[in-house]
């Protein structure tokens, strides 16, 4: 927890090389990070995204806030153009987050830990999507999840808030981005294709598979059916992830989401599942340079 007195830092980029990224890869502030993705991986373990869960009363003003972001969408339709993605309209959206985060973060830390808003404001902003781009992708995911874990450094929510602040904060910022995606059309960024988890999420999969890790019934197998997934997309953020998926994407699930369909035939179950996808978020987020180049550094997560 940030002391008080701590002098705060607007954060910036620090990654401009492979050497930059493999030093902090090494280094203490990635290791924060990393316990911080297990400690939310095993706070969700058997538990549905609807169950009651602990929440502080700033989790529920953050989730508030969230939603006015959402509405934003909604005042600020997409315009008419000629490209068929990466509408411009984006731009004005991202803007009026941008000119709104402090306002917006004002009215959800108590004062005491408004110091802190110029350096947690950028994460904010730059976990939404690049209004230059107008692209999304896991890059500005782990950007929010450096944002979560800023709150939880400077002492703004708890240790009990773990679940909520994936069911409740990061659903809802789920909710807001895919809302972005199918609105504006944002391009997703740095995408594998049709060899990537999924072109703009991954967090999603990797807690959503904690939460099914011992369920009785549903197998990575069972994802597949649409029943199952109509069933259980509110419940489980997997199945949710996949529900939304297939709303987007046409064709046969094995060819638009090879990677998806391999773990759906998994053995091993949701346990395997779930290390294989601890894996392979280090490997295709966190070690890939073009992906975490923008990622921020300040006083709360150093570039040491």
């Amino acid at each position: 927890m940030a002391e008080q007195g701590h002098q705060y830092v607007v954060p910036s980029k620090k990654i401009n090389s492979q050497k930059d990224l493999e030093k902090f890869l090494r280094s203490s502030t990635f290791q924060d990070i990393w316990n911080f993705v297990l400690f939310l991986n095993e706070a969700v373990r058997d538990k549905k995204t609807t169950d009651n869960v602990p929440q502080s009363a700033l989790v529920e003003s953050l989730v508030a806030q969230l939603n006015r972001l959402s509405d934003w969408i909604d005042d600020i339709p997409p315009i008419e153009q000629p490209m068929r993605f990466g509408n411009a309209a984006f731009r004005t959206w991202h803007k009026r987050l941008v000119d709104n985060s402090r306002i917006l973060l004002e009215q959800v830390l108590p004062p005491p830990l408004h110091p802190s808003i110029i350096e947690i404001a950028p994460y904010l902003e730059d976990s939404f999507g690049n209004s230059q781009r107008i692209d999304y992708g896991s890059g500005h995911e782990a950007t929010f999840l450096a944002f979560m874990l800023c709150l939880k450094k400077i002492g703004a929510v708890l240790d009990s808030d773990a679940a909520a602040l994936v069911f409740r904060v990061f659903g809802t910022y789920l909710k807001v981005t895919r809302k972005l995606q199918t609105v504006y059309k944002l391009e997703p960024a740095g995408s594998h294709g049709v060899w990537g988890l999924d072109d703009y999420a991954f967090l999603p999969f990797l807690w959503g598979s904690s939460q099914l890790y011992s369920h009785p019934e549903i197998t990575p197998r069972s994802v597949l059916n649409d029943q199952v997934i109509e069933m259980y997309k509110d419940e489980y953020l997997y199945i949710g992830a996949i529900h939304f998926i297939k709303q987007v994407k046409s064709g046969p699930f094995a060819e638009h989401s090879p990677y998806l369909y391999d773990i759906s035939c998994i053995t091993g179950g949701w346990p395997k599942a779930n290390q294989g996808l601890l894996k392979m978020y280090q490997a295709e987020v966190w070690n890939k340079f073009p992906v975490i180049q923008h990622f921020l550094f300040g006083s709360l997560l150093p570039f040491e």
